[in-house]
């Protein structure tokens, strides 16, 4: 497919994944996503011609507008969709497959100074949720999806999702859900709560047994009752 091809379908792409885009003002005004792509389809093409100078004035000049880092070099596939944009990152040796779908404040980022593929490779189908770090030479397989925040260190296995800092995977094998942020689990909540509830068992087994570390513990609740007072006061 042509360059100015490649353009039209992003354009298209960007009515099917976006229900708030309801005029052609909208798209020229509040889509810097679409356009930095459609920027970069050009740059690429001068990059890989050989005009890379060109390229990187081209692109140098979509960042200004459009606050969206895009390598020339870097290899981005049909209708990849980034949304809202700002503050997303991708690196020279990134490769983004077809159907991809970026939120705001990505990262696509490497990890060493070594020449050859440092950046990820997210493959056909993948969500990265807002603010994700997507870093080194690892791949994001087909479908899978990141959640917000997450920095992700390891590959991340087709139809899986992953979050957290480092990301790790929760599910697994299901390729055709949709991307539900506020239903992806909070695992620090979850570990603080079994943290609290483990502390709870085990000073209940020391009370029962020694009775005089009840004293103890009331008097560490006096003192610390004092210490927020005087921080209140």
């Amino acid at each position: 497919m042509g360059v100015f091809a490649n353009i039209r379908e992003d354009f298209a792409n960007a009515y099917k994944n976006d229900p708030a885009l309801n005029s052609r003002l909208d798209f020229v005004f509040n889509y810097p996503g679409v356009w930095a792509v459609a920027w970069y389809r050009v740059a690429h093409k001068l990059y890989t011609s050989n005009f890379k100078r060109t390229a990187r004035i081209i692109m140098g000049i979509n960042q200004i507008l459009t606050n969206i880092d895009i390598h020339p070099a870097a290899v981005i596939g049909s209708r990849v969709f980034i949304d809202h944009g700002v503050g997303v990152v991708i690196g020279e040796t990134a490769i983004v497959e077809d159907d991809v779908l970026i939120y705001q404040g990505v990262t696509l980022g490497g990890v060493s100074l070594i020449h050859g593929k440092r950046h990820p490779t997210i493959k056909k189908g993948a969500v990265i949720g807002a603010g994700a770090k997507i870093l080194g030479n690892i791949e994001i397989g087909e479908y899978a999806k990141v959640g917000a925040n997450s920095v992700v260190v390891k590959a991340v296995p087709d139809c899986s999702t992953a979050i957290g800092i480092p990301a790790h995977i929760i599910e697994k094998g299901r390729c055709k859900d949709p991307f539900m942020h506020n239903m992806l689990p909070d695992i620090n909540k979850e570990m603080f709560e079994y943290m609290l509830k483990r502390v709870a068992v085990l000073e209940h087994i020391l009370i029962k047994d020694h009775h005089e570390l009840l004293d103890q513990d009331l008097e560490l609740e006096n003192i610390y009752e004092s210490f927020i007072k005087s921080m209140k006061n």
